[in-house]
C-alpha cells in the first residue's frame, strides 16, 4: 500500500505526464541535455538501474552493450518511455516501481543513476537507502540534481516558494540531497556545481 504522500507524487505526474516534455523542453535546450550526456558517460559496469525514468529522457545517452533496467512509480509516465524506447529502438526493460521501495535482491547492480529524481521521492532518504540497498559493493551511484542554494538570500527565496513550485512541477526545489547521500551511507565521492550552486552532479558510492 502507498502512503498518502507518494500515492499525491504519482498521481500529479500521471497527470502532468502528456505535457511533461514540453513543460521541460526549454531547459533541455538549454543545458540538461548536455548536463545528462556528461552524467551517463561516469556510468560503470553492464548492469544498470535508472530510477526515475519519466518520459525516457535519458535514452540517447544509454551506453551501448549495458543491460539497462528502468523504473518509475508513474504509469502514465511510463506509457510514454515505452513508447518513445519502441520508437527510438532502445533496449530497457521498464518496470512500475516506487524508488522507495525498490523490488530488487540486494547488490544487484553496477550503477544507479537518477537525474532529477530525488527531489520528487517523498521520503529522499528512504529511496536513497534503497538505492545503497541495491547497488553492489563498491558500485556507483550518479545523481543530477538541483538542490538548495548555498547563498542564505537566494535559499530563504527558494523555501519561500517551494510550495507553489511542488504544486506546479511536481518538484522540491529546497531539497539538501547531496546531505541526503551520505545520510543513506553512501560515500560522496565528487560533486560538481553545474550552475549557480543549485544544480548538482554528485558522484557516490557504496562502501
Amino acid at each position: 500500500m502507498k502512503d498518502k504522500a507518494t500515492e499525491v507524487a504519482m498521481k500529479r505526474y500521471d497527470r502532468r505526464a502528456f505535457v511533461y516534455d514540453f513543460m521541460e523542453g526549454f531547459g533541455e535546450r538549454w543545458r540538461f541535455g548536455r548536463w545528462r550526456k556528461m552524467q551517463w558517460n561516469k556510468v560503470e559496469g553492464r548492469n544498470i538501474l535508472e530510477v526515475g525514468v519519466g518520459t525516457g529522457k535519458n535514452f540517447p545517452y544509454y551506453p551501448a552493450g549495458a543491460e539497462i533496467t528502468a523504473i518509475d512509480f508513474s504509469d502514465k509516465m511510463l506509457a510514454r518511455a515505452r513508447s518513445k524506447a519502441q520508437k527510438q529502438g532502445v533496449k530497457v526493460r521498464l518496470l512500475q516501481m516506487d524508488a522507495q521501495k525498490l523490488e530488487f535482491a540486494d547488490n544487484s547492480f553496477d550503477t544507479v543513476v537518477g537525474t532529477f529524481v530525488f527531489c520528487s521521492v517523498p521520503d529522499p532518504v528512504l529511496g536513497l537507502k534503497e538505492v545503497e540497498r541495491v547497488v553492489k559493493p563498491g558500485g556507483k551511484v550518479l545523481l543530477l540534481e538541483h538542490v538548495l542554494a548555498a547563498n542564505r538570500t537566494l535559499a530563504s527565496l527558494m523555501n519561500l516558494v517551494n510550495p507553489v513550485v511542488v504544486r506546479v512541477m511536481g518538484a522540491n526545489i529546497n531539497r539538501r540531497t547531496v546531505e541526503n547521500v551520505a545520510r543513506a551511507s553512501l560515500t560522496v565521492e565528487h560533486v560538481t556545481d553545474l550552475a549557480a550552486g543549485i544544480f548538482k552532479l554528485i558522484e557516490a558510492r557504496k562502501r
